[in-house]
């Protein structure tokens, strides 16, 4: 008779070794504009998912991915990104895959400049595909005001299209992303956005925090027509009742001066 014998080989797995990972280049971004616009979708993405805490945004940080791009020093810094299904709830100063369980960007957007378009175009849109698996990827020129947009399927990425608004639809973001015309840190300037299903803007924690103000103060503004009319209302029914005890006592006077004359 045969017998199956199972032999399990074991593998010594070796430790990550300690070692000091950059958290930025220490070079400065292409312009102001492109400083906010970082910031400003990071404050649209956590105003879109303020209820949650199960993803995180990282902006103009590091991404380690592997060793052997350490020992390369080769250094990739999305300019913006988010992860999602992890513990969002503390900051880091990079994104160090092996110590997020294997995690890297859900999706991706770059803000492209003459000097990193190529780059943003080809090296690491190849990157975010193979290596990073990220389901989306955006790139956006704000010299041309050009929005471009790739959906991972199922290795490569595909080439997503423009809606009738200029906008994009993002899975990830369940959102639209689209152009919009405004003021944001005192800078007038066409900014990147973030739209919901419904096609509103939504809004960043300073403009939500207005929008809140505006119908609180509609509210207050309400109820004090509602009590000044009340007032009046109240003014008129007293003035009516007065009028009425002036003409009462007329009457009575009236009629204690006939009753005299008729006693005459």
């Amino acid at each position: 008779m045969s017998q199956f014998i199972e032999v399990i080989q074991r593998y010594e797995i070796p430790d990550i070794p300690n070692i000091d990972l950059p958290s930025a280049d220490g070079e400065p971004l292409e312009s102001n504009w492109h400083r906010l616009q970082i910031n400003l979708l990071d404050d649209i993405v956590g105003q879109h998912w303020s209820d949650r805490q199960d993803f995180y945004i990282g902006g103009n940080m590091f991404v380690y991915y592997s060793l052997q791009q350490v020992r390369n020093r080769d250094y990739k810094g999305p300019d913006f990104f988010v992860v999602k299904g992890v513990d969002g709830s503390y900051l880091r100063d990079k994104w160090v895959a092996w110590e997020e369980n294997g995690r890297l960007p859900d999706v991706i957007i770059e803000l492209m400049s003459p000097s990193t378009l190529d780059e943003d175009l080809g090296n690491k849109r190849t990157l975010y595909a193979r290596t990073f698996r990220t389901p989306e990827y955006f790139c956006y020129d704000p010299d041309a005001r050009q929005l471009l947009g790739w959906r991972l399927n199922p290795t490569t990425y595909t080439r997503l299209k423009l809606d009738k608004r200029g906008w994009m639809w993002s899975q990830e973001l369940d959102g639209y992303l689209g152009l919009w015309e405004g003021v944001y840190h005192r800078e007038n300037a066409t900014w990147l956005r973030l739209f919901d299903a419904t096609g509103q803007l939504i809004p960043t924690k300073a403009e939500a925090a207005q929008e809140r103000a505006e119908v609180e103060y509609q509210r207050a503004e309400s109820e004090r027509e509602r009590a000044e009319t009340e007032y009046q209302r109240a003014e008129a029914e007293r003035a009516r009742a007065a009028a009425a005890a002036t003409e009462v006592a007329r009457l009575r006077e009236e009629l204690a001066r006939l009753r005299g004359a008729a006693s005459v």
